[in-house]
């Protein structure tokens, strides 16, 4: 089933953590590492995400466990609940978002954290550790990643030994972060 563009890009950021819930959340003689997993994702403040996901694993599957969840969260309750109910929805976790939908994604997830928005620089940081092991302009933009959120908007100092690709990319993301400034 594909997801929205915004929703995609929280999904694949997260694959991991999705696919590892997944696992455990079948297997009885595994429910310390569940505990432990969700135990670490209360301690990086998502504490509505992991008593959705205690629900969920209780077997409530009603929309109403997604209810009080940012969007983030929801993307990944959602995720888990498909892959509980089919596994073969699971995201890939060797898979890389579009370029394309990339740009306004990180733009606001950078704009979000900050902002102060404590789960999405978590986020951005999954997303950088990632876009890090990629090599060449992604390891480049993660660098850029934390000067961005610091309030860093100069392209040009931003943009140093990328090549093409990532220049767009970046200037995609700097342009996005422009027109949320504006409002």
């Amino acid at each position: 089933m594909p997801y929205p563009d915004k929703t995609q890009q929280i999904v694949l950021a997260h694959a991991r953590f999705i696919r590892e819930l997944v696992a455990l959340a079948g297997n009885a003689e595994r429910r310390n590492e569940l505990d432990t997993l969700l135990r670490n994702a209360g301690d990086q403040g998502w504490d509505r995400l992991v008593a959705a996901l205690h629900e969920i694993l209780r077997g409530r599957r009603d929309p109403g466990v997604l209810q009080g969840l940012d969007e983030e969260d929801r993307a990944i309750a959602e995720a888990v609940l498909r892959g509980l109910q089919d596994p073969a929805t699971l995201p890939d976790p060797q898979a890389q978002p579009d370029a394309a939908l990339a740009a306004p994604g990180l733009a606001h997830m950078i704009h979000a954290a900050a902002t102060g928005n404590a789960q999405a620089l978590v986020l951005v940081a999954n997303m950088a550790e990632q876009m890090s092991k990629a090599g060449g302009d992604m390891a480049r933009l993660a660098g850029c990643i934390r000067p961005m959120v610091n309030g860093e908007r100069d392209p040009d100092r931003l943009r140093r030994g990328m090549g093409p690709r990532g220049e767009t990319l970046l200037l995609g993301i700097l342009a996005e972060l422009g027109r949320l400034a504006a409002h």
